[in-house]
């Protein structure tokens, strides 16, 4: 009998684990109008430089996160494990090709030309033959990704293995990166790590917004899931998730910046994607004059919503400081005065949204907007 319990709590065990890793988790965030609101992340490691998994892992990763598409990226001239495997740097992509058809991941070929800074470390992605990036001077290298068609990074500015107190530094090399249209991109966010100097780089120079994982550990060694962690990515605004298009939005700069419970971007893509996840859940709002109304609202994406409302005259109050959570319904409390005009058609609850930001230190504005009838 013990030995039947045993082959029980064994077989459960072993069936709970494989459910496990058959399962997707999706991540919320609504479309916005006109494209599809991908979840894409462009820098990753595998054994074929320091990284510590086999390619295909990379793309079940991937699928059970939730994301969309993914670049493997591996170092060009940092190659750790070369006594120990034949290095081919075309090789991770076809590994992990087969598994991408399979689970519908969009998968991007990649290689990270790595080097002192300047220019520092930089991401060729949508590359045809990553070997050819094999150049004794940068310049040839990020020529060569060029000359393929690459949309090219750079990768974590701040990174303390190059800038020691961890402040990003613009240099020379990179003007000259970005006046030879060189420089499409960089990443705001790496693995734990925000740039606030490098969001406003982004804006002012006007180059494509990155948040990557640069991971080089199982994902699940990294990130700690059960407690709601999750890793950095890039949101790209498409069509659909074809390479063709996510490389066109990323040359138009159509991305932001999710990490943690934070977005980054656009006031253009942010506000729709906002305004894409509440619902009000009221229907046929009849308040009287001087009347409390409970307006009740559900979220339907995957971030709580930090609201705070600035000072302003109305013919209603409500709650200054509201937070929407995720995939719950919120309440807000609306009180209408007694001296409220009948004529009152709609109510414009006014907020910033203090985790959504177009620059570092600016949020969004928005309106929580809903029809009314006073009653008499």
């Amino acid at each position: 009998m013990k030995r039947l319990y045993l082959l029980f709590l064994y077989l459960l065990i072993v069936f709970s684990i494989s459910a496990q890793i058959e399962t997707r988790k999706e991540i919320h965030i609504p479309d916005i109008p006109g494209y599809k609101t991908l979840k894409c992340d462009f820098h990753m490691h595998t054994v074929f430089s320091d990284g510590s998994v086999w390619p295909d892992i990379r793309v079940i990763e991937a699928w059970r996160e939730g994301l969309d598409a993914i670049a493997i990226t591996d170092h060009i001239e940092y190659l750790p494990h070369r006594h120990d495997m034949n290095i081919d740097f075309n090789r991770p992509h076809e590994i992990a090709e087969p598994e991408a058809r399979q689970l519908d991941i969009t998968l991007i070929k990649g290689s990270e030309i790595t080097r002192k800074m300047p220019p520092g470390h930089i991401n060729a992605i949508f590359l045809t033959d990553a070997s050819l990036l094999k150049q004794d001077d940068w310049k040839d290298a990020v020529r060569e990704a060029k000359k393929q068609g690459a949309f090219i990074f750079w990768n974590h500015p701040g990174w303390k293995g190059h800038q020691k107190d961890g402040v990003p530094r613009w240099y020379e090399e990179h003007s000259w990166l970005l006046e030879n249209d060189m420089l499409n991109g960089i990443e705001v966010v790496n693995y734990f790590d925000y740039y606030p100097l490098v969001h406003d780089w982004a804006i002012e120079k006007n180059i494509t917004m990155m948040s990557n994982s640069d991971i080089h550990y199982p994902t699940g060694m990294a990130f700690e899931f059960h407690k709601g962690e999750r890793r950095a990515i890039t949101l790209v605004f498409a069509p659909d998730k074809s390479q063709q298009e996510i490389k066109k939005a990323l040359f138009a700069g159509r991305t932001a910046v999710m990490f943690r419970n934070n977005l980054y971007g656009k006031e253009e893509f942010l506000e729709p994607i906002f305004q894409n996840s509440i619902e009000i859940l009221n229907k046929n709002i009849t308040v009287a004059r001087g009347d409390k109304l409970v307006l009740q609202i559900r979220n339907n994406s995957d971030l709580d919503y930090i609201l705070d409302a600035p000072e302003k005259d109305a013919p209603y109050s409500f709650g200054k400081e509201v937070t929407l959570y995720a995939g719950r319904v919120s309440i807000i409390n609306v009180k209408f005065s007694p001296e409220v005009d009948e004529k009152l058609k709609e109510v414009n609850l006014e907020y910033n949204v203090k985790n959504l930001f177009i620059d570092p230190e600016t949020n969004i504005n928005t309106t929580i907007k809903f029809p009314v009838i006073i009653s008499k």
